[in-house]
């Protein structure tokens, strides 16, 4: 009974979880480099071709921290859909066999069917660790009741 009421509820499906704060930091960094870098090239004496460099070099800058900032995980229905820095993958609930946050990692892993694991950029704990931690309960809750880890008694 204790063990049942210690078990969070799974959240309503489509639920999206990211790095919120991460998220805004990153994307509010990009825009002021960009705009800066912009700036200081319009306002200094330089040939037209310096010029585009800069700018070339304010969207570079700015592009990458648009990247970092796209980690989020998606659950539905269907399944989870883990989109990292460079690659989406779309797992069924039943190839998710454990959601993982151990003290000390960086981001949640899953441990999938095929004896893989898979880093979820979409929850960290380095910003807001409470929130990292409430996330990876709910896709855990989520896993269980939906994938391979749940009890089929």
């Amino acid at each position: 009974m204790a063990d049942a009421a210690a078990q969070p509820a799974p959240p309503a499906l489509p639920v999206t979880f990211r790095p919120t704060r991460t998220r805004a930091v990153l994307l509010g960094a990009g825009l002021a480099i960009f705009v800066t870098i912009t700036a200081i090239a319009l306002l200094l004496d330089l040939h037209p071709g310096e010029r585009i460099s800069f700018v070339c070099t304010a969207v570079l800058l700015s592009s990458v921290l648009v990247l970092l900032s796209r980690p989020k995980v998606v659950a539905d229905e269907a399944g989870v859909t883990v989109v990292n820095l460079t690659r989406t993958r779309r797992l069924a609930w039943a190839q998710i066999v454990r959601v993982n946050l151990r003290p000390g990692d960086p981001w949640v892993f899953l441990d999938l069917s095929d004896g893989t694991s898979l880093p979820v950029l979409g929850i960290q704990p380095g910003v807001a660790k409470a929130r990292a931690i409430g996330d990876a309960r709910a896709l855990r809750a989520l896993a269980e009741a939906r994938g391979s880890g749940a009890k089929e008694h």
